[in-house]
């Protein structure tokens, strides 16, 4: 229709409708067509004696054969809230692969060096059940998909549990210090309560989210490093009953470590790697994240002072920053964990060499492993483990 002057004038009859063809395109009808790209083309011929022409054309894949896909003979033993690797061979016509626990999936790599193998690096998250399953799959965008299953068995591991009464931590300072922007309405323990679960969540969305960044490389050389002489004073998977007045208000699950030495103490980068966060990021306050490449990725938060900047590369020990309070953080230390595409996983297993050779690099062959270096002390030699002061 045409408009104007208030009034619409119809420009069309209003019978007219698009014209749509339903037609099928497959080796039956086309035994020429093999697997791999083409093009549809649809052509338009005007019915007068000009015979005039028009034609777009789509990029299509040409999917003869349904996926397929083998996987390793290795056994794979996996700790609850940790981490493992899973190779295995896709054929056919096949777009994505990957490992699915549960609902989750995670991304596959060619494997280098071994033309036709792909791997993944997956995680058991802390709070699945012991009997989720587990699998690799290979599929494509017409909803032919393949799916088969590996050795595996699964360990349980019983976290902590802890109660921390609000009148304890100054709330005031902390709550004011990270609602500087969005001024969440209600008393002081509704705003604590506010950003401890739902931007909690939103800024582990955040750190989720920036597994899209990983480098599709090796950018990590062997075990990761702990920040030693440190006291660990929060586990990873820590469950968390916070209190006010005797009273429940929040309950919560910290996947970290928290690692206290000297105030505004040097933090080392784990492993070598590209920073792709170093800004303020909500609960974790100054917050800076390495990718390790394929999807591996190590967090540090509550910063006091930042000695690196996004895009720049680190180097395993490299001081990155100072350890502080900001964010959600009663005292002076470092936040640290580390995730495996987007879940965050128990970093003691990255620490221990031993883990590190069996679990990942014996599954990549010697031709590819990511560590010439020789094995540091294993990572419960390095840390305190102590009561809270």
């Amino acid at each position: 229709a045409v408009e104007q002057d208030g009034k619409s004038y119809p420009a069309i009859p209003k019978e007219s409708k698009p014209l749509e063809y339903n037609f099928s395109v497959g080796k039956q009808s086309q035994a020429a067509l093999h697997d791999g790209k083409a093009r549809l083309v649809v052509t338009a011929v005007s019915n007068d004696l000009r015979r005039n022409t028009d034609s777009i054309g789509l990029d299509v894949d040409v999917m003869t054969a349904p996926p397929h896909v083998v996987a390793d003979g290795v056994q794979h033993y996996i700790n609850l809230g940790g981490s493992e690797m899973a190779t295995f061979t896709p054929s056919g016509a096949w777009t994505e692969a990957g490992v699915k626990v549960g609902d989750q999936t995670f991304r596959s790599f060619p494997l280098p060096n071994h033309p036709g193998q792909y791997f993944s690096l997956f995680a058991y998250s802390w709070n699945l059940p012991l009997d989720t399953p587990i699998s690799v799959y290979a599929s494509n965008p017409s909803g032919a998909s393949a799916k088969t299953t590996f050795w595996y068995k699964v360990f349980p591991k019983k976290f902590r549990a802890s109660t921390i009464t609000l009148e304890s931590m100054n709330i005031d300072r902390i709550v004011n210090q990270i609602d500087t922007q969005h001024k969440v309405p209600g008393d002081l323990v509704q705003r604590f309560v506010y950003i401890n679960s739902v931007m909690r969540k939103k800024n582990n969305k955040t750190l989720a989210d920036l597994r899209l960044q990983s480098e599709p490389k090796f950018l990590w050389t062997g075990a990761f490093l702990p920040m030693v002489d440190s006291t660990v004073e929060s586990r990873f998977a820590d469950d968390r009953t916070y209190t006010w007045q005797v009273k429940k208000v929040d309950e919560q699950t910290h996947l970290g470590f928290d690692l206290a030495k000297l105030a505004h103490s040097p933090i080392p980068a784990s492993n070598d790697g590209r920073v792709i966060w170093a800004q303020d990021l909500g609960i974790y306050g100054n917050c800076i994240v390495i990718d390790h490449g394929y999807g591996l990725q190590t967090i540090y938060g509550h910063l006091s002072e930042f000695l690196v900047k996004k895009g720049e590369m680190v180097k395993k020990g490299q001081t990155m920053g100072k350890t502080g309070s900001t964010g959600l953080a009663g005292g002076d230390h470092l936040h640290f964990t580390m995730q495996v595409d987007g879940v965050q996983v128990n970093a003691v297993e990255w620490w221990d060499p031993h883990w590190v050779k069996d679990r990942i690099l014996s599954k990549m062959g010697a031709d590819i492993a990511p560590s010439a270096e020789p094995e540091p002390a294993p990572a419960h030699h390095a840390v305190k483990r102590r009561k809270k002061h």
